[in-house]
């Protein structure tokens, strides 16, 4: 495959890949591009490069910095801003599990926590007892992996994260 076919793939299928997860496709193919390049760009060369609004590459680097998987760098006597991604492919997806962990998981626990019927209203003993034990079992399952991706993140090294994987094989 030739590197320009190879490039626009990895942008479209990052994109794709991102929209699965929940991230919009532009932000996922802004995400690739800056991954792929090997120096930082500016916003005019996301811009150029992909076709989309200066907004939409305001407003979707804003939201990549929050994730904490592109960073601004700045060039000495040039004051335009440029952006970078992280390439280190373990510490991005440490970083993304750990954005995901606060944004989902963290509000569901909190969330499974408070769920517990106490006034049965017009519920039968069954409902009440089911939507509990269901509630609790979720919950429980909920913190086991939250357990787990606490111990991978803190942990930082890619070592301990493919032991985990290797043992959940």
């Amino acid at each position: 495959m030739k590197y320009s076919e190879a490039r626009n793939q990895m942008i479209q299928t990052w994109g794709q890949l991102s929209s699965q997860w929940g991230i919009n496709r532009t932000m996922g193919q802004i995400h690739a591009l800056l991954m792929i390049s090997p120096e930082a760009l500016t916003s005019d060369q996301i811009i150029a490069e992909l076709g989309i609004s200066r907004g939409n590459v305001s407003m979707n680097l804003r939201s990549l910095m929050e994730w904490g998987v592109v960073h601004k760098v700045y060039v000495p006597g040039d004051r335009k801003e440029y952006y970078t991604s992280e390439k280190d492919a373990w510490k991005m997806a440490l970083q993304i599990a750990r954005e995901r962990k606060r944004r989902e998981l963290d509000p569901m626990i909190q969330s499974l926590q408070h769920i517990r019927v106490t006034d049965p209203e017009k519920a039968s003993t069954k409902e009440v007892d089911e939507i509990n034990k269901m509630t609790t079992q979720i919950l429980d399952v909920a913190m086991q992996v939250d357990k787990v991706l606490d111990i991978g993140i803190r942990s930082g090294s890619q070592s301990l994260v493919r032991k985990l994987i290797n043992v959940l094989r």
